[in-house]
């Protein structure tokens, strides 16, 4: 860690540092340029690169697409009806629903240039993106407040300083620039794993469902996989197959690849979800679950996606989260930029964590316990039993609250009940809340 006093003279100076360009990053980098900030997107590939990820958006996340001037209507975006579960031999579908907030559908794309659309509109935007610029650690003043960020630039990784008042930590599951600040990962939230490959399917491509299966079996222990599994149409020729496992402690990990040739094998042979037809291999990634990092603003640094932790621990769906997350800490920082330094931009800043709160609090408590006592124990199944399959109105309230798709205010009654059951939540303890205070 570097302090200030030990600057060079060829530093790139700018209002705000966002270290990582996935979805959050250049959610945050974008709103900023539009609120008139002078704002530095650092990544450190290049684009377009390929992620783990199951490639569908809810109409959640359609919503901030629009949002972000993105435009949906252009070749490589495939759009989605709704779900459709299957468990126990049975099937339920569940459309979208059609409401005054959301989109009545979601949306499909690779992220193979996921995220280079996202960066372009940052930078169409205003945004300054520095591409292969891996940040190594935060520079900071004698106080410990961080003032920007060393990097590594281009191909001959160039040493290079990066320096601004204000740094937003967008850099994945890895959260290297959280980590160097002292903010440690909470080992009591869950952490998922996921695991996806693509296939060549036209019998399934075009599907307009986002299908989910929550009867799969561990192949090494024969129990109920404490997850689903997925698959998801490209509308290219392709699917978007997949796992997500949220392990318990007592089961141990899962063998994430042979589970999922022992429920392929399941698989009619006119989907052609078969070793021939495979398009990409087997990869996997970690994700951080249930606000795992906290608190999420600390010393001049804001945490955003992955990095804070925000994958859902009711879905594992992170983009829309991110995204959000990335608009909120950009409106957060411009108004906290309009405050000389001191005490007054602190307070302005400490109000992403009360937003963030208030946003996603009570439904991430209330998930992370359904996820310790339920998924990770017993997977998806419990939830999917004959009753609820057979009841549409379960289903639907059961789906709002996977997928944290309600709308407020709203007249519909499947809304009001996932609204009001999220609010019996309890509010943090006084002891959580003084050891965020602390951790600041």
């Amino acid at each position: 860690m570097e302090s200030d006093e030990e600057a060079g003279t060829g530093d790139h100076r700018a209002q705000v540092i966002v270290v990582g360009a996935g979805p959050a990053g250049s959610a945050a980098a974008l709103y900023l340029a539009r609120a008139g900030v002078d704002v530095l997107l650092l990544e450190k590939g290049t684009f377009p690169r390929d992620k783990v990820c199951g490639d569908g958006l809810t109409p959640r996340g359609v919503q901030q697409l629009v949002r972000m001037g993105v435009d949906i209507d252009a070749p490589g975006w495939t759009r989605t009806k709704g779900m459709r579960w299957v468990c126990g031999g049975r099937q339920a579908h569940i459309d979208w629903p059609r409401s005054g907030n959301h989109p009545d559908f979601g949306l499909t794309r690779s992220r193979h240039d996921f995220d280079d659309i996202l960066a372009r509109q940052a930078v169409a935007a205003g945004a300054r993106l520095c591409l292969e610029t891996k940040a190594t650690g935060p520079l900071t003043d004698r106080a410990g407040r961080i003032v920007g960020v060393s990097a590594l630039s281009g191909a001959d990784r160039r040493p290079v300083n990066f320096r601004a008042p204000v740094v937003i930590a967008a850099d994945g599951a890895s959260a290297r620039t959280a980590l160097a600040m002292g903010l440690e990962r909470d080992p009591g939230k869950p952490m998922a794993t996921a695991a996806r490959r693509y296939y060549r399917s036209e019998a399934r491509t075009n599907d307009p469902y986002l299908e989910l299966w929550a009867d799969l079996l561990c192949s090494r222990t024969g129990r109920d996989l404490p997850g689903y599994g997925w698959i998801f149409p490209l509308g290219d020729g392709r699917v978007n197959v997949g796992l997500g496992a949220l392990p318990h402690r007592g089961h141990g990990a899962v063998d994430l690849r042979a589970t999922m040739e022992q429920w392929l094998a399941r698989m009619p042979a006119d989907w052609e979800l078969r070793e021939e037809n495979a398009d990409s291999p087997l990869r996997s990634a970690a994700l951080p679950m249930g606000f795992n990092r906290r608190p999420q603003y600390r010393r001049g640094l804001l945490l955003v996606g992955d990095s804070g932790g925000m994958v859902s621990p009711w879905s594992g769906e992170g983009i829309v989260q991110a995204m959000e997350a990335g608009e909120v800490a950009a409106e957060t920082v411009a108004l906290a930029l309009h405050r000389p330094a001191g005490l007054g931009r602190e307070q302005a800043l400490h109000q992403y964590v009360s937003e963030v709160n208030r946003r996603w609090g009570r439904y991430y408590r209330l998930g992370n316990t359904v996820a310790d006592l339920v998924f990770a124990r017993y997977g998806y199944r419990p939830l999917l039993n004959r009753r609820v399959m057979a009841s549409p109105a379960l289903v639907h309230t059961l789906a709002r609250l996977l997928t944290h798709g309600t709308d407020a205010p709203s007249d519909d009654l499947i809304d009001t009940v996932v609204r009001g059951l999220v609010r019996m939540v309890p509010a943090p303890s006084r002891r959580a809340r003084g050891l965020d205070a602390r951790r600041r």
